[in-house]
């Protein structure tokens, strides 16, 4: 009898009383609901509900963890699928994609990918083989045909999958027709947006100026004004909101911020806005801006997210052809606790402010980014963070940073993925690794159980709702 493709005890310590204790810990958080405050879906699923077209265009293209692990191992982005950037609507050999994508998924064994996979083929497309080169035509056609049944719908599966809430993320100058269309379908899933305004924010971003130009025409607000500019992005964010956003999303390539005299910003943001701004005065423009949005956050309520430290299209040739987001993203190291202290300077202390870090850079996470949560009532440590979305990242982020900021200073799991299907198979992951965590913790007496198991539940489930304001 073949085993099956996910062992109920994966990622549970194997010392037998400590799996016991995960194991009844998991058992009671397994099914919450799940919060996703941070995917990367397209809100265009789900406001058509059109059929997914195959398992290649679901699983494989637009999954950038797959992408850069067969890339790394010589298998070009053309055969696996990737589309020009000036041909986007290219036909796709989907099942040679697949055959292609099978034939290296040994590259897999030990990494998390393999584990969502897995997770994925097993409990939502019932395949009991392991995927390779002989199973690959078998597979192809099981998820084919899957695909086909209206089970299979995105509103189906979000239903399916016990998504309470997700959050996309649109940039300041999205219509938001999607989420317009979702709202008006009767149909009652929380898909809601993210305002991430970093096109029209970043001198560096190669649509800046066009979006700036566009965040103007959308408000009628003078941006070629500094005041101008930020009341722009305050209409833009109350739009937002009014199409159910509670967030919004910076990811600069450092976690800059400024607290500049209003003479300084207009003469900042004149240079910027004239073409003249050097690598200094863009690198300030960003962090200055940052300080406007956590007082606009004061005055609005909306939760700041700061993604930094990301080394963004690291492969020039690469984002030419096929654009961004194709795997070749790179950590780059990170200062937090002097680029934050101008922020937290100006309104780290506000009541009702929450601001949620993230990281790439591990050797922050007990050095800065803790303390500095275990201090400041506005800030909240964003978890393991793509790189780190891992079974041992999620671990490791555990230890480092509950000493000093305890479990109340972080927000939960945050999936931030492209592939849909993974998003269950990330959360529980991360609701097995946390159990075991709190296990050894009841294990060596530093937790009662009962206590155990209020923090599972808070950590699965109450801390990402009450973070976000998903209430």
């Amino acid at each position: 009898m073949r085993p099956p493709l996910n062992h109920p005890d994966r990622l549970f310590p194997p010392d037998p009383a400590i799996r016991d204790i995960a194991r009844a810990l998991y058992v009671s958080i397994r099914d919450l609901p799940i919060i996703s405050p941070h995917g990367h879906t397209d809100p265009q699923w789900f406001a058509g509900n059109e059929k997914f077209k195959d398992p290649a265009s679901l699983l494989v293209i637009p999954d950038h963890y797959v992408l850069r692990m067969l890339v790394s191992q010589g298998v070009s982005l053309d055969d696996l699928g990737v589309p020009h950037r000036e041909n986007r609507d290219a036909p796709v050999d989907a099942e040679a994609v697949w055959r292609l994508f099978a034939a290296n998924y040994h590259l897999f064994r030990g990494t998390p990918t393999r584990l969502w996979l897995d997770h994925t083929f097993e409990t939502l497309f019932g395949l009991d083989e392991p995927l390779g080169p002989a199973s690959a035509d078998i597979c192809f056609r099981r998820i084919s045909d899957c695909l086909e049944q209206d089970d299979f719908r995105p509103r189906a599966l979000f239903e399916r999958f016990g998504i309470e809430v997700l959050a996309t993320t649109e940039s300041a100058v999205d219509p938001l027709d999607h989420h317009k269309a979702i709202a008006a379908s009767g149909w009652p899933g929380k898909v809601v947006t993210t305002y991430r305004p970093d096109s029209s924010a970043d001198p560096d971003h190669p649509e800046f100026f066009s979006d700036v130009e566009a965040l103007g025409a959308l408000t009628g607000c003078d941006i070629s004004r500094w005041q101008g500019f930020l009341d722009a992005h305050r209409e833009r964010r109350a739009y937002f909101r009014a199409h159910g956003a509670t967030a919004t999303d910076h990811g600069f390539p450092d976690a800059g911020t400024a607290d500049l005299s209003p003479a300084e910003c207009i003469a900042l943001h004149d240079k910027v806005m004239a073409g003249g701004a050097d690598a200094r005065d863009r690198s300030l423009f960003r962090a200055q801006f940052l300080t406007e949005m956590a007082r606009m956050s004061v005055e609005d309520g909306m939760v700041m997210q700061i993604h930094p430290g990301s080394v963004r299209n690291h492969n020039a040739a690469v984002f030419e052809r096929y654009g961004r987001d194709k795997g070749f993203d790179i950590p780059a190291r990170t200062d937090y606790v002097s680029a934050l202290r101008p922020l937290l300077n100006a309104v780290g202390m506000e009541p009702g402010l929450s601001v949620i870090v993230f990281t790439l850079d591990e050797t922050t996470y007990g050095r800065e980014l803790a303390p500095l949560a275990g201090a400041y009532p506005a800030l909240k440590l964003g978890p393991a963070w793509w790189f780190f979305d891992s079974p041992d990242g999620i671990k490791r982020f555990r230890e480092q940073t509950t000493e000093t900021a305890g479990f109340y200073n972080t927000v939960g799991f945050n999936d931030d993925t492209r592939a849909f299907p993974s998003i269950p198979a990330r959360h529980d992951m991360a609701r097995r690794i946390d159990c075991a965590f709190l296990a050894e913790r009841v294990a060596d007496h530093r937790l009662r159980e009962d206590e155990a198991h209020e923090i599972a539940h808070a950590l699965a489930y109450d801390l990402p709702k009450a973070a976000y304001r998903f209430g």
